[in-house]
């Protein structure tokens, strides 16, 4: 099949899914097509199968914001002509399904059918589009889309609670390949990080409000007076220069090893005895699974599609959002004893082999399958 895939191009969860669903496409025999205004951060190199097109949105003083969903529609309409496209697959809804769907309507006239599948992954449902700004189209796109998926059974109740929506919403959760992780890490040295008798924690976001970032210098400001550890902060955003400053009026900055974004993240990983995400809301929860295929166990809040991906005193532990004192005491339970700490990192490892990509790639080709009637 040749396909189209839209995404952002940026860290945030959905491009990674939609980069890394692409390259496994293409490994499969499939000829992926990617259409975004950047090339994708994960896309490490094009290849026979793997093909990037720019969206140029040019300058005009006219317009206030530029009308980036015009150039994406007339950029899918180009690309499908040119390449025989047989399938579009948009993540995140706004604003690629919408302009997945004009990119339809024009190619009708000219007597092509293009399938859309438009898969929801968070944001853009639960915040974004559940704007009154936004709504009408999101709801619109949705329906006219010919599959709708999500990344969790939770997007999916928010979803049908926040819109109103005629269509059939597959449950496709986001995956990780799990070959990359049968071995330990090459270059896996700790002692570049912290010193022996330490312990690391780490976080990965892009650091906006949701994410709590000023929770976690609190869990971890309890757990280092318990336990000797140091706290790797992966990732940038607004929520960074507030959360550096209080680390420092609390004297935990020589502590604290912010890195800013990186493309090393499973460098990090390896070495990490602790992930936490104490976000607001995670309609998945991919940074979770990414710790947990590194041996990584997690201690999250139980809010969206977490508890999908962190079972609760098996792979880490769950709780309410805000609760930085329960957060804290869950992380001693596991950091405190090395024989803990290792079934923790076991079960992690076993739970992130449920979402390996072998299985769930054969659920989107299904789905293609499905809208091209074969």
């Amino acid at each position: 099949m040749k396909i189209a895939i839209v995404c952002y191009p940026t860290f945030g969860g959905s491009g990674v899914v939609a980069t890394m669903l692409g390259t496994a496409l293409a490994h499969r025999g499939h000829e992926i097509h990617f259409v975004t205004y950047r090339m994708p951060v994960r896309l490490e190199l094009l290849s026979q199968k793997i093909y990037f097109h720019e969206v140029d949105v040019e300058e005009y003083p006219l317009f206030h914001y530029q009308p980036y969903d015009l150039a994406l529609s007339s950029k899918l309409v180009n690309v499908v002509q040119e390449f025989g496209i047989d399938v579009l697959h948009v993540h995140y809804a706004i604003p690629h399904a919408y302009a997945g769907y004009m990119a339809q309507q024009m190619l009708k006239d000219v007597g092509i059918q293009l399938p859309m599948v438009t898969t929801l992954h968070g944001t853009d449902i639960t915040l974004v589009g559940n704007h009154p700004g936004y709504k009408p189209s999101v709801t619109f796109s949705i329906n006219h889309s010919d599959v709708v998926t999500s990344v969790s059974e939770s997007l999916k109740t928010d979803t049908l609670e926040l819109f109103d929506i005629r269509q059939h919403i597959d449950v496709v959760p986001n995956f990780i390949d799990m070959s990359l992780y049968k071995t330990e890490f090459n270059d896996c040295d700790r002692s570049i990080m912290a010193f022996p008798q330490e312990r690391i924690i780490t976080h990965i976001s892009n650091m906006r409000p949701v994410k709590r970032i000023k929770d976690i210098i609190k869990i971890f400001e309890k757990v280092e007076k318990e336990i000797p550890s140091i706290l790797i902060m992966v990732g940038d955003g607004p929520e960074r220069a507030e959360a550096e400053e209080y680390a420092r009026s609390r004297k935990l900055q020589l502590k604290i090893k912010w890195l800013g974004n990186s493309n090393e993240i499973d460098r990090i990983l390896c070495f990490s005895d602790l992930f936490i995400l104490p976000s607001e809301k995670e309609s998945f929860g991919l940074a979770a699974l990414e710790a947990m295929a590194n041996r990584t166990p997690v201690i999250s809040s139980n809010t969206g599609g977490l508890p999908e991906v962190n079972e609760n005193g098996v792979t880490g532990f769950t709780s309410d959002v805000g609760n930085v004192e329960e957060m804290a005491q869950n992380a001693i339970k596991i950091l405190k004893d090395d024989d803990v700490l290792n079934n923790f990192k076991n079960a992690a490892f076993a739970k992130a082999g449920q979402f390996d990509i072998n299985l769930i790639i054969p659920q989107y080709e299904k789905l293609y399958m499905k809208v091209l009637n074969l």
